[in-house]
């Protein structure tokens, strides 16, 4: 590997899913079932047991029916928030270990998906594009009197995304904190502040909006303050488990974009093939230099 001279995040051309990143796990999922896997959905895991090194079976809970059950395998992994994940493990976490884990911080997002007839800006730019339509994927949001963080056309991604390539199909992003002025907000009254705020700031007509949606997803994104700096403690006793495996973003409690936590699970499975019992390669993945994108000369 040639030695580098430059890190960059920012990749001018990529490979993306025709309906867009969900397509991929539902194709995953898919090829699950079909080799005789069973995919157990809407549930919350509850419970971890633990015996010596390592984990020997979970419970969950059934977010419909309110039942519990129980499940025991040879290797588990996990992509659930830590702190979440020493919550299940329960009495068997040392007292240091569950006072990191509790102290560690998220980042919470709200998107507010609104379909318009137009936007109210134009391709200013020499890049050719549907119906006049802005080339941008994403736009950060930079004007101090908006909460708006960041703003997606999901049109530019892929437009199959869109049924009527007339249309415009946005995404607006905020981030917060669960509990906050903005997370307690009315579905409804929320929709009608980003409304506001993608009008104010010229963006958008808010007469051409014809149809809005809002999801909430707490735990977003681990952040790297609260008890972060003592991270290790937790990681030293997570690696212990010798069949639990943390991958992902939450997982692991690291910002890594989706190809990286995408390979956190290949190096866990890997692992597990070769009788491999150390986890450091995987904690390295987004560390090393080899991890690192490339930017050409």
């Amino acid at each position: 590997m040639s030695k580098k001279k430059t890190d960059t995040s920012l990749i001018e051309q990529f490979m993306y899913p025709k309906l867009g990143p969900g397509q991929m796990w539902e194709t995953v999922a898919q090829k699950v079932e079909q080799m005789g896997g069973t995919i157990i959905k809407n549930c919350d895991v509850v419970k971890l047991s633990i015996i010596q090194n390592g984990v020997s079976g979970l419970s969950y809970i059934n977010n419909d029916t309110h039942l519990q059950s129980e499940i025991t395998g040879d290797y588990y992994f996990s992509t659930m928030p830590v702190k979440d994940l020493i919550i299940a493990i329960g009495d068997d976490v040392p007292a240091e270990v569950r006072q990191v884990a509790t102290g560690l911080q998220y980042r919470d997002f709200i998107t507010v998906g609104l379909l318009l007839n137009k936007l109210k800006i134009k391709n200013e730019t020499e890049i050719l594009s549907a119906n006049d339509l802005v080339p941008d994927n994403w736009i950060y949001i930079q004007e101090k009197n908006v909460k708006l963080g960041r703003l997606q056309i999901f049109n530019n991604w892929s437009p199959y995304m869109v049924a009527d390539s007339n249309k415009v199909w946005l995404g607006l992003e905020y981030f917060c904190n669960e509990g906050d002025e903005l997370w307690e907000m009315t579905d409804s009254d929320f929709i009608s502040f980003a409304i506001d705020e993608l009008q104010e700031i010229g963006i958008i007509d808010k007469n051409e909006v014809v149809d809005q949606t809002i999801i909430r997803i707490p735990k977003t994104y681990p952040a790297y303050f609260g008890t972060y700096t003592q991270f290790d403690v937790v990681k030293n006793f997570t690696n212990k488990l010798e069949n639990l495996f943390l991958i992902g973003r939450n997982g692991m409690h690291k910002y890594n974009n989706q190809d990286h936590s995408m390979l956190t699970a290949i190096e866990a499975v890997n692992n597990i093939i070769a009788g491999e019992k150390s986890k450091e390669n995987i904690w390295a993945v987004n560390i090393e230099e080899e991890f690192h994108e490339n930017k050409s000369e």
